[in-house]
This record gives structure tokens, C-alpha cells and sequence, in this order.
């Protein structure tokens, strides 16, 4: 079974947001980082080479497949801001509604910048997908 490439790191979250090369998706990065962090009490660590991830929990599929992962995140990515709702969207229909400008994958959030979006219905979302999350894996970091 392949190994799963992307794994908490001891790489620094501050490097990575200084430089992200435009300084409004850098500015926008560091709100995400602020509420995620409040989110979930816990602290940002890197997943890889450009994902931050906050808290982490163990998974294990029916195919016997298993791994960890973090319970939410964010990129900074050149095209956009990917924030990673690791619950998927379907009981969010409602504040996706009012979120504002934004697309989805099966987890992944994408927002061009923050002031196309409502950042109080984010913050909702954000927060409503780590209590899934822990109530989902209640031995999670």
C-alpha cells in the first residue's frame, strides 16, 4: 500500500506565509490562520511543503487503508485560497449559501480572496466542520 506523501512537518508556517507572493493572499492567509487557530485551540503545523494544518487525527478506511490528517487547513495557492473542510459540504449547504464567491471539491474550499466571501459565515464553517470532525474522532488532537 503507497504511503501517504503528505505529512506533518516540522517546517515553519511562518515561512511559508512570508512568502506567499502576493501580499493580499498573504494578508488573507494570516485572518485563515488566526481562525483556525481559534477554531481549534490548537497551533498551526506544516502538512508537506505548503499546507498548515490544525490538530490531527488517525483514519482508517474499510479498505484497511490508514493514516493522519489534519481536522482543517489551508494552502495559499497561486490560483487560490484552498481551505480544507475535512467533513465535506454536504451538511453546510446553508452557509455555503451565504458564504459568498467561492467553488468546492470533495473537501477543499476555494476562495480567490477573502473580501469576496463573508468571513463571519467562514468562521461558522470553519468552526462547524471541526466539532464534525472531533465528534467524528473524539481521540483527535
Amino acid at each position: 500500500m503507497a504511503e501517504l506523501k503528505t505529512k506533518q512537518n516540522d517546517g515553519s508556517v511562518d515561512d511559508l506565509l512570508d512568502a506567499v507572493p502576493d501580499p493580499q493572499k498573504a494578508a488573507d492567509a494570516r485572518v485563515v490562520l488566526g481562525m483556525m487557530q481559534e477554531a481549534t485551540g490548537g497551533l498551526a503545523t506544516l502538512w508537506g511543503s505548503n499546507i498548515v494544518g490544525f490538530g490531527r487525527y488517525h483514519y482508517t478506511y474499510a479498505s484497511g487503508r490508514e493514516g493522519d490528517w489534519f481536522l482543517c487547513g489551508f494552502s495559499p495557492r497561486k490560483a487560490n485560497l484552498t481551505l480544507y473542510i475535512m467533513p465535506g459540504f454536504s451538511a453546510y449547504e446553508d452557509l455555503l449559501g451565504r458564504l459568498g464567491k467561492h467553488k468546492t471539491g470533495k473537501s477543499c474550499l476555494y476562495i480567490k480572496r477573502l473580501s469576496d466571501v463573508d468571513v463571519d459565515v467562514l468562521r461558522e464553517l470553519v468552526e462547524a466542520s471541526v466539532v464534525s470532525m472531533r465528534q467524528r474522532y473524539p481521540e483527535c488532537e
